[in-house]
């Protein structure tokens, strides 16, 4: 491991999907069943941990099949 792998994160690109569609963090809660504080705190990138079936509602909700759609891998600088 070299001493800039532990700099990257993992973004969740929720605010810029629901921008797309002009939808609601309330309305996304509706169609994924995720708690709206769980998607806000994923779209702020409040949480330490990403669960994977999260990632799989939220692409059956917005009819997303390419994953790299919904999440980003960034360098914090």
């Amino acid at each position: 491991m070299n001493e800039n792998e532990g700099d990257r994160k993992v973004k969740v690109l929720i605010n810029d999907l629901l921008a797309e569609r002009q939808m609601s963090l309330r309305e996304l809660a509706r169609l994924s069943g995720i708690e709206p504080s769980n998607l806000s705190n994923l779209a702020n990138g409040k949480r330490q941990k990403i669960y994977l079936e999260h990632i799989e509602r939220i692409a059956d909700a917005l009819d997303i099949d390419d994953i790299s759609r919904i999440l980003k891998l960034s360098r914090n600088v």
